[in-house]
């Protein structure tokens, strides 16, 4: 009798741990972030302002066809981050703090395809190893204007990159040239890894438009891989740096109720250059223009009360998801564009573009897969052409491009894995190279 009550204490205590442990497991798996809750602290330090999260990326990339040679390579990039809301820490409203790091690194694909550094099959092999990216303060006017948020104010150690010409469809994709430098990185500093002493003022006149302009120290060699991104005195000496001044206006309409971005923008180098021909100038300057639309969305499923519901998300006959009752669905297509030019007499590639379309939750019960298609062309400068020709130089950089296909599989909230194809013609832009064919697997995972 004794044996048997023994038994069942640790039959039952075995079935209860067992429970417990799948519990948490689950927990965890349909969690946000891969490195879970932290036993509660990290709920607990985001009600108090402090919030702290990260990604590690990779990709491995194999040339199947084409290009140099066949080959494969792995790169990769890991980001820690951290905020502070001071209105939660110290009752100050509006005001807030960032600040990352990140490690870049791996082989470079683009040695066995021969592309441009501005259409490398990968983004992350600029500013490798250990960078400091961003360290600011920023402001909204809460209440305090003639509309909320009307003001935005942000300042420190910063890099313009990650506030102007913002496209998050595009980051989808792993081609340098339409996730990152969009036709601005091959002529000035425009990608990840810059970081420079400044700020920017955004103000929102209405809920729809927007106008903001941003001004930096423009610092040579700032992206370079010595300085890790601490170069907090700038250049030595000091009349080597120079201004770096961008503007962007933009309207949000939404069209029969569907979200769009149309956005002008412009920017200004401040760094002594010269042009294909020889002569002096004392900047570089560009425009762009963006114009970014969700075409389609799926029809929403409102969420009904009923009363055996046990306050979870039911099912549809789609298989997809219902939402609260007002919420508009996510899933649908997106259309995106983005085209850049600069004066070509001493601009490498004045002229690009790219476009695109999105598909989120194109198969039922997949409803955070994205399916996306895109095509980059940049066009070099006809000055760069006519000086080269001169030196008798023969080989001439004329165009190049690069179709891209993806398929994003969001295994659950924190990780995804992602098929990706691209075409990639003219590598180089001479002509000389045969089109390559790269294939990718890019995984990613949130902390």
């Amino acid at each position: 009798m004794k044996k048997n009550l023994l038994l069942l204490i640790v039959s039952t205590g075995l079935a209860v741990s067992g429970a417990h442990a799948q519990s948490s497991a689950r927990e965890w798996w349909e969690g946000q972030n891969a490195s879970g809750n932290w036993l509660g602290a990290r709920d607990t330090l985001a009600d108090h302002g402090l919030s702290f999260g990260g990604h590690w990326k990779g990709t491995y990339y194999g040339n199947v066809a084409g290009g140099l040679k066949r080959a494969s390579a792995f790169d990769e990039e890991l980001v820690f981050f951290s905020k502070v809301d001071f209105h939660k820490l110290a009752g100050i409203p509006g005001l807030g703090a960032y600040a990352s790091v990140r490690w870049r690194d791996g082989e470079n694909i683009d040695q066995d395809v021969g592309a441009s550094p501005a259409f490398n099959p990968t983004a992350y092999q600029v500013g490798k190893q250990w960078r400091f990216q961003q360290a600011y303060l920023s402001w909204e006017s809460g209440d305090l204007a003639v509309r909320k948020n009307f003001v935005t104010l942000s300042g420190g150690w910063q890099n313009p990159y990650h506030f102007f010409a913002q496209q998050p469809e595009s980051k989808l994709f792993n081609n340098n040239a339409i996730t990152q430098t969009k036709g601005i990185g091959a002529n000035i500093p425009f990608n990840g890894a810059y970081g420079a002493w400044g700020g920017m003022a955004k103000i929102q006149p209405s809920a729809w438009s927007y106008l903001q302009g941003g001004l930096y120290a423009a610092v040579p060699n700032a992206t370079d891989t010595a300085n890790h991104g601490l170069y907090f005195a700038l250049a030595d000496p000091p009349s080597s740096n120079g201004l770096y001044f961008l503007t962007e206006a933009g309207v949000t309409p939404k069209i029969s109720g569907l979200p769009g971005k149309y956005a002008l923008g412009s920017y200004y180098w401040g760094l002594e250059n010269s042009s294909f021909f020889g002569a002096s100038y004392d900047q570089k300057f560009g425009f762009y223009w963006q114009a970014d639309q969700m075409l389609y969305r799926e029809p929403t499923k409102e969420l009904k009360a009923f009363p055996e519901s046990d306050g979870e998300s039911a099912i549809g006959k789609s298989g997809k998801e219902s939402l609260p009752v007002g919420e508009a669905s996510k899933e649908g297509l997106y259309f995106f564009s983005f085209l850049s030019y600069a004066p070509k007499y001493d601009n490498a590639l004045p002229f690009y573009f790219h476009s695109g379309l999105v598909y989120r939750g194109l198969i039922p019960g997949r409803n955070e897969d994205q399916l996306g298609v895109a095509f980059a062309y940049g066009q070099y400068s006809y000055y760069q052409i006519l000086s080269r020709r001169e030196a008798g130089n023969a080989i001439q950089q004329t165009y190049e491009s690069v179709l891209e296909f993806d398929y994003r599989i969001q295994v659950n909230r924190f990780a995804y894995v992602q098929p990706s194809l691209q075409y990639l013609i003219r590598p180089g832009g001479t002509g000389l190279i045969e089109n390559a064919t790269v294939l990718g697997v890019h995984l990613g995972v949130t902390f």
